[in-house]
């Protein structure tokens, strides 16, 4: 149970720090920490998961920070989505599901360590064109500007976070933030709190789903759950006081090198 709650905390931290990577790190530790099946980890990591970005979400709607129309949004595509994960995850082989899982670890990983190449203007504080991203915001509302094109982008992106978080047991934070990134002008603080918002909803979503084909959640489950409630907490205090690069970089390290065990053990 101690591992668990160290795990928990480290996960809790990742997620509050990042808002993503947290469900990254949840399920090789309950696999490889704990020697857990992966279809008994991914549960209770989307649990944890869930529970920690819910109490960042709601620090984010408290300062004003969250898109939640778009995470509505996003999360309601997920919800449709989500099952069709969870139906391929109880039916594939644990060999396949580890190495899928070390696949995505290496692709976090590699988009982590890759120089990003600098867009024309300064998209990130809303002065980008329409050429440059499919969901830009009104200058004199501050909301999204609800094209087609910009609904469509952010449904695609919600089905593909909702298979993804089914299948693997993860809450989408990483194709969440650097897609919201890529394709909106939003600022990096919004992107944040709206990136967990969609991943407590995903994770809720999957979650039910998931007691619904049976699966329980013991006392070390339970200490990890908290302990990463307890990891978000401190990782939002700290959240503007950690350099951005070493974080990146540390964390893409941490993510080949577990990648790389999942693949020798799978």
């Amino acid at each position: 149970m101690l591992l668990a709650t160290l795990f928990g905390v480290v996960m809790g931290l990742v997620l509050g720090l990042t808002g993503a990577g947290g469900g990254i790190l949840a399920v090789p530790a309950l696999v490889l920490g704990l020697g857990w099946s992966m279809t008994q980890a991914a549960p209770v990591a989307l649990f944890a998961v869930g529970s920690a970005a819910a109490v960042g979400a709601i620090d984010g709607l408290r300062h004003g920070l969250v898109r939640y129309r778009a995470a509505l949004l996003i999360a309601l595509l997920g919800a449709l989505f989500s099952p069709v994960g969870i139906y391929f995850a109880h039916r594939l082989p644990e060999k396949i599901l580890m190495i899928l899982f070390s696949l995505l670890m290496m692709i976090v990983a590699w988009r982590m360590l890759r120089r990003e190449s600098p867009d024309p203007g300064p998209s990130d504080h809303g002065s980008a064109s329409w050429g440059q991203k499919n969901c830009m915001l009104d200058q004199q509302t501050g909301r999204f500007s609800w094209t087609a094109k910009c609904t469509a982008t952010l449904a695609a992106l919600g089905a593909v976070t909702g298979v993804v978080s089914g299948l693997l047991g993860v809450g989408g934070g990483f194709l969440i933030v650097p897609a919201f990134k890529q394709l909106t002008d939003v600022q990096m603080r919004g992107i944040v709190a709206t990136s967990l918002m969609v991943i407590s909803l995903i994770s809720a979503i999957g979650v039910i789903g998931a007691f619904h084909a049976g699966v329980s959640i013991d006392a070390t489950g339970g200490a990890f759950i908290v302990a990463s409630i307890v990891g978000m907490m401190v990782g939002r205090r700290l959240s503007s006081h950690v350099p951005a690069k070493g974080l990146q970089v540390g964390f893409a390290s941490i993510c080949i090198v577990v990648a790389g065990y999942m693949l020798f053990k799978a």
